[in-house]
């Protein structure tokens, strides 16, 4: 579902993907997400209407950020989307909001 919402943001915002994943068909595990969230300076996880915001110069340890990166399947929870060198992650609309300025 948040997905469609991701989508219908975008497209209502006329914002366009460099590349799009099928989360359902290429799965990212636990060191997957690790090594993407090591790899930006921000992350912004959406968990229903709460924003956590994670500043990558002062991490959280591997296991609590695990737990925020990861869905119940084990894998990267979708939707996910890189802009430069922050992660947002699931669909919040106050954080996508962000993508379009």
């Amino acid at each position: 579902m948040s997905c469609k919402k991701a989508q219908g943001f975008l497209e209502q915002h006329d914002v366009q993907a460099k590349s799009v994943t099928d989360a359902s068909k290429e799965r990212k595990g636990p060191a997957d997400a690790l090594a993407l969230a090591k790899s930006v300076s921000f992350i912004y996880v959406a968990k229903g209407k709460k924003i956590v915001t994670i500043n990558m110069k002062n991490p959280p340890d591997d296991d609590a950020l695990i737990a925020l990166l990861l869905g119940p399947s084990g894998n990267l929870r979708a939707p996910t989307i890189r802009k430069g060198n922050t992660l947002y992650v699931g669909f919040s609309e106050e954080s996508y909001a962000q993508l379009v300025k």
